[in-house]
């Protein structure tokens, strides 16, 4: 199965993408980069699943709300997508960086629509003072000259690692072309409500109920391997996972590495349903 469809949502109309059948997944993408970013992965974890590629709000051929907007009112879009859309089942959400936070706030605000989370490059603080400096700058460059050679070279050291930048071509041409495709307006409102207002996820984080498994790229310089042993220690039930030769984009740069950590993580979850129901024998 394959289709199509644009929800009206408040952040906007989204474009969600559905293909196969089988166990509900929710994919949402990184700041800058569209649902393409995850054409890699797509194929490797496709089998007896039913994947739901959500274009966030100022992405791709998704509008956006016309003004600012939060990752909790992005959480509660994806369960409007999913009502609309008939998913009932709790579903697997993966997110890469800016997905990843919509999916901590969509467990723990609904927590019966989530059944598992996976975290991809997904910085758990708000932005650092250098951090928020260099968004700025950012962002004042993209609104004078869009997207030129400065904005997208600039953007693509952030999201991608130097192994992927010297290797892999493909990679960054499609990082640059999401820049160049992107609308400017709802970009910069992107930027400013998703980056510069973004707040830190440590206490939703110690909430999460969910099985729970938090990867990031070696080369991630916004949510080190340091980083992310530390955030998985706030979890209930949560585990961690380091690629090497990857930074913010980890399932469009290694995406074997990224599937098969994403498949042992389900399975056990799945073993682990099972043995829940299975009866005791007495």
């Amino acid at each position: 199965m394959q289709e199509q469809h644009i929800v009206e949502t408040a952040v906007g109309h989204l474009k969600v993408q559905v293909l196969g059948q089988g166990q509900p997944v929710v994919l949402w993408h990184s700041l800058f980069v569209d649902d393409r970013s995850w054409k890699r992965l797509v194929p490797l974890i496709q089998g007896g699943r039913q994947l739901l590629i959500v274009t966030g709000p100022g992405h791709g051929n998704s509008t956006d709300p016309g003004r600012r907007y939060s990752s909790e009112e992005c959480a509660d879009a994806a369960i409007t997508i999913l009502d609309e859309l008939g998913v009932q089942r709790p579903v697997d959400w993966v997110g890469n960086a800016w997905g990843g936070h919509v999916g901590v706030l969509a467990a723990t605000r609904h927590p019966s629509r989530v059944r598992t989370l996976v975290m991809l490059g997904s910085p758990i603080a708000a932005l650092s003072p250098l951090e928020r400096a260099r968004t700025y700058l950012l962002l004042g460059l993209y609104r004078a000259s869009g997207p030129s050679p400065a904005v997208v070279n600039g953007t693509s050291k952030v999201l991608l690692s130097p192994r992927t930048r010297a290797g892999d071509a493909e990679a960054v041409d499609l990082v640059h072309d999401c820049l160049r495709r992107a609308d400017r307006r709802m970009l910069r409102n992107a930027i400013t409500s998703v980056s510069l207002h973004r707040t830190d996820l440590s206490d939703p984080l110690r909430h999460v109920a969910q099985p729970t498994l938090i990867i990031t790229g070696a080369d991630h310089h916004g949510f080190t391997p340091a980083q992310a042993q530390e955030a998985t220690r706030l979890l209930p039930s949560g585990g961690v996972a380091i690629v090497p030769d990857a930074a913010y984009l980890v399932p469009l740069e290694a995406p074997a590495t990224t599937a098969q950590l994403v498949a042992d993580f389900w399975a056990a979850e799945d073993a682990a349903t099972v043995s829940e129901r299975r009866p005791t024998v007495q």
